[in-house]
């Protein structure tokens, strides 16, 4: 825990506006994937399709659509964007390792690529000093 406070002392005090920005555009970019997720629930099931073999595809499916949905308004507002990230990490490790097991769409693999490398970056960062959570931390 002492470890987490230092972590976040240091991201208040350096907090930047291109890093909010980072985050408020990493949260609206997994909330509009979690909308395209739950309007092409096709594409979903065809992109899940390698993983058929294994128990709980169809609840794989509903995991992701919804945690992009709830992950992606929680980190744009940056309110328990930590709790958020650690929901996603699962999701994009297994969006990158679905193009190793099916067909290999190197654009697919690049966008999770670098959507997990900036989802660990804020893993550690934290919301920031313009986030909900700073703003209800100095409410108390």
């Amino acid at each position: 825990m002492g470890k987490i406070k230092t972590l976040n002392k240091w991201a208040n005090t350096h907090s930047y506006y291109p890093l909010d920005v980072l985050r408020i555009a990493l949260g609206a970019f997994l909330f509009m994937k979690g909308v395209h997720f739950v309007s092409n629930s096709e594409l979903l099931v065809e992109l899940i399709k390698p993983m058929d073999n294994y128990a709980g595809s169809m609840i794989m499916a509903h995991y992701v659509a919804a945690s992009h949905l709830v992950g992606g308004l929680l980190i744009t507002f940056g309110l328990l964007t930590r709790w958020a990230i650690i929901v996603q990490i699962p999701v994009l490790i297994g969006a990158i390792l679905i193009n190793f097991m099916g067909e290999f769409n190197a654009t697919n693999f690049l966008l999770a690529s670098i959507t997990l490398l900036v989802c660990v970056f804020f893993m550690f960062y934290g919301s920031g000093k313009h986030s909900a959570d700073y703003y209800f931390k100095m409410q108390q």
